[in-house]
């Protein structure tokens, strides 16, 4: 095999190899995520990972020097403040420790990035407090290794990354043999597959090998979450004027391509794009060999509709006034911001503000409740970002604050928010929403942080976590053969029930964790159960022992039709 010769990574390359990792993340993230070992719904560390790196390379592409130096520096802290999930944070201190070994260099030579890449590995192993072999740790420490070898032996840095791409590849295919869940599932670890994205875009882009178009075009059902968070973004700015709104009509499209009446063009990405770019901003166009999704704000709709028309059948149409939207964002928020200076003028803020993670509006407001300060919206398949966390701190404009996670793949981001913020905070570290919000009881608003932080840790020793969901695919775990589309009994992060029927899993869930000194079950149903299926829950757990307290809640979490503590 040929290798490109090149002895020095400017920034030009850099930039390159940086924006090319966030293009390959995305676009194979929902891959990632189905390497999650447990075969539910919220398999996230493709979605984190991907977020986590385009928030990198955003802050790389804002950066005006043009010395490797300042782009890693800015990519280091791009990735910390948008730091999702554990794997995402693991990246963002690969990516620290990258930044700080290039720190007052102009360009890197082969020794200059077999060295970042060493600083990147040693790093993040110091970033975890227990570090896990058959993970991204091993991934980066093997790949890492091999560019410390490649260094001594040559300057080129195409050959340099090949032979880390093929370390990292080699790692990687060796964590089920490091981690036995990962053997029985037969999956290799997803952060270890995320970095090795990583990694394989720095070796194109080096190697003159980067397809673009390849991954320009993601599958066809992610436009729609691309859009919401477009436009989330653009809803966020409520000091928006509707007129200042210079294409008003948010246009979107669905064509079958090659079908109806007045098809009559061949379908050509490129000739396609670059029609509607002409015609207005904020493009995304996907397709696959059938359909081609259209999304673009524009201030004559109908002009998107016709050039679709000449590509195939129309199949959806869908288009919102953009400024009548925005005048609505405006009102609700004087009317949110009127209601909050009513409340400030009778309930001042507390010095300490309790911050927790959860999804659902009936789980937020059973947090409400008990005395949180600020939900974020989140949790499984939604990690809250680093930058999200000390958003809310600062925003709650207390003195010191507590920070809540209810899920175990918070964790670091919430350290990382607490190491960040300028306001003193603990991390109360509950792995449930159950945990949460019997830690809760715990909580009193006039102690300090350490007592809260031992009082809430405390609550949630008695109490046991259940969760009921479906599984995503068919698998076999812990010796349990799991079919796609059975209901799954999680008890304290263990399945320990599995059939194809909700109220049986449920049934039987409760039963393993109810014991003689269980006295008050909490049954939250989501949105994929209704207040009748909980209510013949708690009447099933009453016919099992009258005396122990049944209560129920509308939880609306998705995901979970079931939320059960048992305490």
């Amino acid at each position: 095999m040929t290798v490109e010769m090149l002895t020095e990574i400017t920034n030009v390359e850099f930039g390159k190899m940086i924006n090319a990792a966030a293009a390959t993340l995305a676009a194979n993230a929902e891959k990632i995520n189905k390497l999650n070992v447990f075969p539910v719904p919220d398999g996230d560390t493709g979605t984190n990972m991907s977020l986590s790196m385009a928030s990198g390379a955003q802050y790389e592409r804002d950066v005006l020097e043009t010395d490797i130096s300042a782009l890693a520096k800015a990519t280091a802290k791009g990735l910390l403040m948008g730091a999702r999930g554990n794997s995402g944070v693991i990246l963002s201190q690969i990516f620290r420790g990258f930044a700080n070994s290039v720190e007052g260099k102009q360009t890197l030579s082969a020794r200059d990035l077999a060295d970042a890449l060493m600083s990147g590995a040693q790093t993040a192993y110091k970033s975890v407090m227990k570090p896990t072999e058959g993970t991204i740790l091993t991934v980066i420490r093997e790949a890492a290794a091999q560019a410390n070898q490649s260094a001594k032996e040559t300057d080129n840095v195409v050959a340099l990354m090949a032979d880390v791409t093929q370390a990292a590849q080699i790692a990687l295919n060796k964590t089920p043999d490091l981690l036995p869940v990962l053997k029985e599932v037969g999956v290799v670890d997803s952060g270890g597959q995320g970095l090795m994205f990583v990694l394989q875009a720095f070796y194109q882009v080096l190697s003159d090998n980067f397809d673009e178009e390849a991954i320009q075009a993601p599958d066809n059902a992610e436009l729609d979450q691309m859009v919401k968070k477009l436009h989330a973004g653009a809803q966020a700015d409520a000091n928006l004027s509707p007129d200042d709104i210079e294409y008003g009509y948010c246009t979107e499209i669905m064509v079958q391509i090659g079908q109806g009446t007045t098809f009559d063009h061949d379908f050509d990405y490129d000739t396609f794009y670059q029609h509607l770019a002409q015609l207005g901003d904020s493009l995304l166009v996907i397709n696959d060999d059938e359909i081609v999704k259209v999304h673009v704000h524009t201030e004559n709709p109908g002009e998107v509709l016709s050039w679709g028309t000449h590509y195939g059948s129309l199949v959806k149409v869908k288009v919102d006034n953009m400024r009548d939207q925005q005048q609505a964002v405006i009102d609700a928020q004087r009317a949110e911001e009127a209601k909050k200076s009513r409340l400030q003028m009778t309930a001042p803020v507390s010095d300490t503000a309790v911050i927790t993670i959860a999804a659902g509006d009936g789980v937020a407001a059973l947090f409400k409740s008990l005395g949180v300060h600020t939900v974020i919206s989140g949790g499984q398949t939604m990690n809250p970002s680093t930058a999200d966390i000390v958003t809310a701190i600062e925003k709650s404009g207390a003195k010191k604050a507590i920070i809540v996670p209810n899920n175990s793949n918070i964790f670091m981001a919430a350290e990382q928010a607490k190491e960040i913020s300028e306001t003193p905070v603990v991390v109360v570290k509950t792995r449930t929403i159950q945990q949460g919000l019997t830690a809760m009881l715990g909580y009193n608003p006039n102690a300090d942080l350490s007592d809260n932080a031992e009082n809430m840790l405390d609550m949630i020793g008695d109490v046991k976590s259940g969760q009921i969901t479906h599984a995503v695919r068919d698998t076999t775990l812990n010796g349990q053969k799991i079919a796609n589309g059975d209901y799954l009994g999680i008890v304290d992060g263990e399945i320990v029930v599995n059939s194809n029927k909700l109220f049986t899993t449920a049934e039987n869930t409760v039963k393993s964790m109810l014991d003689d000194e269980s006295e008050i079950v909490t049954i939250i149903f989501g949105e994929q159960a209704k207040a009748r299926d909980a209510k013949k829950l708690a009447e099933f757990i009453q016919s099992i022992d009258e005396d122990i307290e049944v209560e129920v809640h509308d939880g609306g979490q998705p995901l979970y039709p079931f939320l059960i503590a048992v305490e």
